[in-house]
């Protein structure tokens, strides 16, 4: 009964991971907010639905295994760097809201777990953007820094440093992008979860 139970805890995160991955890949920018080189998706949405549904390691799996696959299909241009710091992201996410939704099961602690998953995530994107990821596609593309803070410029005419470009551009565009995963998966997990596990 147990060995049952694990086989199918791994086909579900299996299969969700499967979904996010296929998430990924239809991205869109926000040229109103940031750089078209930042591309909004729904991937976090089956990360999400899987920690509450499955616990937080499920999450963590999910997240992982998603960002893995991705890199298999479409290679990386930062000789891994935008992908561990995409799942570093993602992590910062799940893994609060997974941990804080295991302590009570209520649609409640829930959106407490999202908003402050979300508030972790899209302050320590700020730094893994300054730090790893805008370092690592100007290494890439041949460019400099202020390369990116020019195209930062044309969006929002202040800007003149990285500091600001991650406060008005990646910032901004980082809590648009919880607003919307939080939504769409509180509104879809209460008709996923069944399907995944009876046990939420």
């Amino acid at each position: 009964m147990q060995k049952n139970s694990k086989v199918k805890w791994m086909v579900e995160v299996a299969m969700l991971s499967a979904v996010a991955m296929a998430l990924m890949l239809l991205e869109f920018p926000l040229p109103f907010i940031a750089p078209p080189f930042y591309e909004l998706d729904f991937s976090e949405v089956p990360v999400l639905v899987g920690a509450f549904a499955l616990g937080p390691v499920a999450g963590v799996a999910i997240e992982g295994i998603k960002v893995l696959l991705n890199l298999a299909i479409n290679g990386t241009i930062t000789a891994g760097v935008g992908e561990t710091a995409n799942f570093l992201v993602g992590i910062a996410f799940v893994l609060p809201a997974g941990l804080i939704y295991k302590q009570k099961k209520t649609k409640k602690t829930a959106i407490i777990g999202m908003t402050v998953g979300g508030t972790v995530m899209a302050i320590f994107s700020c730094f893994v953007n300054a730090y790893m990821l805008i370092p690592a596609y100007g290494a890439a593309m041949g460019l400099e820094i202020s390369t990116f803070v020019k195209m930062a410029a044309e969006i929002h005419s202040g800007i003149d440093s990285l500091f600001e470009m991650v406060l008005f551009c990646v910032l901004p565009f980082n809590l648009i992008k919880v607003i919307l995963v939080s939504a769409l998966t509180t509104f879809l997990y209460k008709h996923i979860s069944p399907i995944l596990k009876g046990r939420n």
